[in-house]
């Protein structure tokens, strides 16, 4: 059976603006300078501590400002955060004909807090102990598993979920309205692009 993997910000959620409040929020408890939203658009993609990595000044110690980031987003991931328009009817369509999963680098519980509002039923893993990260293949590997199937399609906007699809050896359909364009994405070696979400289930029949 075939299933189709689906990366959630930039992808399914336009989650910019509450991760850039979370982040501003956590650096100035601290005294530290904001971040633009430009900024955080290109911290994103490779989990949250890697995040506050990029954003706090050069030689600050990150760690309690992730902290500070977790407690403040956690509560807070759904202020501004919505899909992006037309991904709930693209989603629909899809799941009538294929099984789905949700995999992403954000922190599991807010994975599970957004899946469940905007995408209920569907299998939801975030970042948690005992699974590595994407780009590794792991979370793709675990969601295939949970939802029976053997080949799938994986669906992402940046230049991590290339990496994570080849890493897995699965194909990968990038989607150019999320967070990198169309010319990061080739340069990481994407090779099949979707400009709209009302093109997503023509796009994945042609990689299926």
């Amino acid at each position: 059976m075939t299933g189709v993997i689906f990366d959630l910000d930039g992808t399914l959620l336009d989650t910019l603006e509450d991760l850039a409040d979370a982040v501003n929020v956590a650096l100035g408890q601290f005294g530290y300078p904001e971040r633009s939203l430009e900024e955080v658009r290109c911290f994103v993609g490779n989990g949250a501590a890697r995040l506050i990595r990029e954003a706090v000044p050069a030689l600050a110690n990150p760690e309690p400002v992730y902290k500070a980031f977790r407690q403040y987003y956690d509560s807070h991931c759904q202020v501004k955060t919505g899909p992006y328009e037309g991904v709930l009817e693209a989603l629909s369509q899809i799941r009538q004909v294929y099984p789905v999963a949700i995999v992403s680098n954000k922190p599991d519980p807010a994975v599970k807090a957004l899946c469940a509002d905007y995408f209920p039923g569907v299998y939801a893993l975030g970042e948690r102990e005992g699974c590595p990260r994407k780009p590794a293949p792991d979370m793709v590997r675990k969601a295939m598993e949970a939802i029976g199937v053997e080949r799938c399609v994986y669906v992402g906007d940046s230049e991590v979920d290339v990496a994570t699809a080849n890493n897995a050896g699965v194909p990968c359909l990038s989607v150019l309205w999320g967070f990198r364009d169309r010319q990061e994405l080739e340069r990481a070696g994407g090779s099949h692009f979707c400009q709209s979400p009302e093109e997503l289930f023509a796009g994945l029949n042609t990689l299926l």
